[in-house]
């Protein structure tokens, strides 16, 4: 996957953006370009504010003189602009590479409309060669982990679950949660699979992003196609 796919997937989705929008600002490489990108256009007179799904995207708003406010002061958000790990055919996603699922969640959840940006190496037919994130509440983990692959084999899915770590040091998500990374091979149903990780005390959330987009920017060498359902 190169820069240049990325940086195409992200100028593709400047045009999404219109003056006055309030917007949700993903986490990731390649909302790091259209971040750059956005910058370029409030120096030209766009105006927007945006709502960032995590520290690294908030430092970097910031660094770019982006204007940020928050979920509370606005309510509802116009358009979010995120990135994936993982895109199947029906547009359902796995996200949470970077940690930050939770949030990216929250606000594509608060969004009128989420636009994925991605290179054509995340497209895949089914979802499941990237672990799934699941972000699990630091208290009494192991048990909660535990009770995850319990469940889960309960429905015929079975494989390995690991606690994410940053070189030795557990992996902290900016909300001071743990990350675990399932795998359970290539998941056929993954609206079962998740309500089955969210019925479990202490799980936060999950990966799985389904029904949430209606739109995909897929980036390549050549230029870009846009996905809808």
């Amino acid at each position: 996957m190169s820069k240049e796919m990325k940086i195409n997937a992200a100028k593709e989705a400047i045009n999404f953006v219109k003056d006055g929008m309030k917007l949700g600002l993903g986490t990731g490489s390649t909302v790091d370009e259209f971040l750059i990108l956005l910058s370029k256009e409030i120096k030209n007179g766009l105006s927007i504010c945006g709502v960032p799904t995590s520290k690294k995207t908030r430092d970097l708003s910031n660094k770019l003189s982006i204007p940020l406010t928050t979920l509370e002061s606005v309510k509802t958000l116009d358009l979010t602009i995120d990135g994936a790990d993982e895109i199947d055919n029906d547009l359902s996603l796995i996200k949470g590479g970077g940690g930050a699922l939770l949030r990216e969640k929250i606000i594509a959840f608060n969004s009128d409309e989420l636009l994925i940006i991605a290179d054509e190496s995340k497209l895949v037919d089914k979802l499941g060669d990237f672990k799934l994130p699941i972000e699990i509440s630091p208290y009494e983990h192991e048990v909660t982990s535990l009770r995850i692959m319990n469940k889960l084999n309960k429905i015929g899915y079975e494989g390995t679950i690991g606690l994410r770590k940053d070189n030795k040091n557990i992996f902290i998500t900016d909300g001071g949660n743990y990350i675990y990374d399932l795998s359970v091979g290539l998941i056929s149903e993954p609206n079962i699979i998740e309500q089955t990780l969210n019925l479990i005390p202490g799980v936060f959330e999950n990966g799985l992003f389904i029904d949430l987009t209606k739109k995909v920017i897929i980036g390549g060498q050549e230029g870009t196609r846009i996905i809808s359902k």
